[in-house]
């Protein structure tokens, strides 16, 4: 089987199947994806990667609904004149893996009629749907929401040329318009339950923390991609104060960078770090709170390891795999009572579904879960046979995503 994967950021969310489909000689497997970002990332050994220049994005005299449009067909373009230089070549594939949130998908249909293409698809968007307007604290305008349906257009153009849309939780999958709900398959990326598995002996060491932290000790654990409302950094942070006068013995570890992934950036320039620190610093015994930037996934996976209890805000938007990872690992995950955690928790059966608009009460919750985190043996067990049982990489999601592409 001949297989493109399409992502600008490749591997992205294709490394695991990548690897796994390389290692069957009868398969040739190709990636296309923007050059630097690409080699930011790093190879998959085995497979052709085709980079493309970064394009540019929307002009300055584009209307400011149609910025993010236009710079996704200039990177359809570019995935095009890397395409077509792949077919002068000879290589035809059978199969068009690709993420098509960007536009890198848009064309290539135009380039391979033949092949099967497959979206994988994490979200669509809706004004005061899910993640817009969720926030009470960062309102929006109705300017924010004809913006925000213009920019389903890229999605909508590339589900309509899609055979088949592959998403990973059944909630992203129901925001997808009707017409294309027929062409849905629900498949997890899949999570290593191999790696991400229990260990009684791990400790978690790291410069930003004082001590070793070991299974058992009282760690209240956070982490994401960046530090930023999206993920219920602010809630996180108003909670703490509270949390650490009622648990005089624990410790927070707080794990993810300074940047903005998803929503709008903290005012006056500053970091959503910085913003909350500043309001919420002075109440907190910050011998206690670590912040340790981004880890490597080793440490990460140390890090749920000998977690006590690990906080999940989001709001109602795409799944993060660190969620599943630290449920793999063992660790009793409080998560937000939004709709992506009500897919994967049952509330006191594999862990905690927790208030998150209400700071004080979100304080209350982590507080009663980090007391009875001892006792907790049977959820953590639960939440870990849930993960193995239906988005295990090797037994569940990997079949799975094998029979999508032949199809």
């Amino acid at each position: 089987m001949k297989v493109l994967f399409v992502h600008q950021n490749f591997p992205g969310q294709f490394g695991r199947l990548a690897a796994k489909l390389v290692a069957d000689p009868s398969n040739q497997v190709v990636a296309i994806g923007e050059s630097d970002l690409m080699r930011a990332r790093g190879p998959v050994p085995g497979v052709t990667a085709i980079g493309y220049p970064k394009p540019r994005g929307g002009g300055k005299e584009t209307h400011h609904y149609l910025r993010r449009f236009e710079g996704d067909v200039r990177r359809g373009q570019a995935a095009v004149r890397a395409a077509m230089d792949l077919k002068k070549k000879g290589f035809v594939p059978d199969v068009i893996y690709g993420n098509p949130g960007w536009g890198e998908m848009l064309f290539l249909k135009d380039v391979y009629p033949t092949a099967r293409h497959v979206a994988l698809f994490e979200f669509f968007f809706r004004a005061n749907e899910g993640d817009h307007g969720f926030d009470p604290e960062l309102p929006v305008t109705m300017d924010d929401c004809l913006r925000l349906r213009m920019r389903n257009t890229t999605l909508v153009m590339s589900l309509d040329v899609a055979d088949r849309i592959v998403c990973p939780t059944h909630w992203q999958a129901s925001r997808i318009p009707a017409p294309y709900q027929p062409k849905v398959a629900v498949v997890h990326d899949g999570i290593d339950t191999a790696l991400c598995r229990p260990d009684a002996s791990a400790v978690f060491e790291h410069p930003a923390v004082p001590v070793p932290l070991r299974f058992g000790d009282e760690v209240l654990t956070y982490v994401a991609r960046n530090l930023e409302p999206y993920r219920g950094f602010h809630w996180f942070m108003r909670a703490l104060p509270k949390v650490l006068a009622e648990r005089p013995q624990a410790r927070v570890v707080i794990v993810g960078g300074d940047a903005v992934s998803y929503g709008r950036p903290a005012p006056d320039g500053k970091t959503w770090r910085e913003t909350l620190l500043a309001e919420v610093g002075p109440r907190l015994d910050l011998s206690r709170v670590h912040f340790t930037g981004r880890l490597p996934f080793a440490q990460f996976v140390t890090l749920m390891q000998v977690s006590g209890v690990h906080a999940y805000l989001t709001y109602p938007f795409v799944l993060s795999w660190s969620v599943l990872e630290a449920m793999a690992c063992g660790a009793l995950v409080a998560g937000s009572d939004t709709e992506p955690v009500r897919e994967i928790i049952d509330h006191k059966v594999d862990g905690f579904r927790v208030p998150c608009l209400d700071p004080a009460a979100l304080a209350a919750h982590l507080a009663k879960a980090l007391s009875v985190r001892e006792s907790s043996g049977a959820m953590r067990a639960a939440a870990r046979e849930r993960v193995v049982e239906r988005y295990d990489f090797e037994r569940v999601c990997l079949p799975a995503q094998l029979a999508l592409l032949r199809g």
